[in-house]
């Protein structure tokens, strides 16, 4: 039987989603639970994409594959009582033994939180604590430049070798909080991303809200398909995978 597991992570203290050896990681833990589920078979979990640590998640999806006679709510309760409290298994679903969970993916949306006002060390590894006024107007304006379909080439990892950098970001937004006027929240929906893509272009947002570039430099920073005008890469802290649409 495939299932389809939706779930959520603090990703604070995790070297990110992709399992590691002698590295603490999402697909680890849950890996680690589901072959104690499973008589100590091990059972492979595939999710929509991997995050980078101290990136979270709000619904994460994976699927996996398991050959015993229980119904998916206990087997939710039954992963949620030997992951770390960190993790959570929201739900699961019986899925065609033809879905995958990353090939099968229409549409992903993530978002990334910044706070613009005092230093606060509660919230220092789930909002990026940026501490200085940033001029949202013109941030509004670079997102839209970023928009559409385009060849993200300068926005991935260095050494990331593709035969294909062109994505679709379908809708972008900077939301205000009206109760706390210090905090914005960016998100970017699309049907895609590139390793590192959506932090990249935060660093050059925020260079953006900081003054130091303008919002038509997305134009040319996309068209030189060079990872080196782009800028730095955002800090994981503030960043989340939202959801993932099928």
């Amino acid at each position: 039987m495939r299932y389809l597991m939706t779930f959520a992570y603090d990703g604070s203290k995790y070297k990110g989603y992709q399992k590691q050896i002698k590295e603490r990681t999402i697909q680890g833990e849950i890996e680690k639970a589901l072959k104690t589920i499973n008589g100590r078979k091990a059972v492979s979990i595939h999710a929509s994409g991997r995050t980078d640590a101290g990136v979270h998640a709000y619904n994460q999806k994976a699927h996996f594959d398991l050959e015993m006679n229980i119904t998916p709510d206990k087997l939710r309760k039954a992963i949620n009582s030997l992951i770390p409290d960190d993790i959570y298994v929201k739900k699961i679903e019986e899925v065609p033994e033809d879905f995958h969970a990353r090939f099968d993916v229409k549409a992903k949306e993530y978002i990334y939180i910044i706070n613009m006002g005092e230093y606060n060390p509660i919230e220092k590894n789930y909002i990026y604590q940026c501490n200085k006024k940033l001029d949202v107007v013109e941030m509004q304006r670079a997102l839209k430049y970023l928009e559409g379909t385009h060849d993200f080439k300068s926005f991935t990892k260095t050494n990331d070798q593709k035969d294909d950098y062109v994505r679709t970001i379908v809708q972008t937004n900077l939301i205000r909080d009206i109760k706390n006027v210090n905090e914005i929240i960016i998100s970017f929906l699309g049907t895609g991303f590139l390793r590192y893509q959506v932090r990249n272009m935060m660093g050059v947002l925020l260079e953006i809200g900081e003054g130091k570039r303008k919002s038509e430099d997305i134009i040319e920073i996309l068209a030189a398909k060079d990872r080196r005008k782009a800028g730095k890469t955002a800090n994981p802290e503030g960043l989340y995978l939202k959801d993932v649409l099928y």
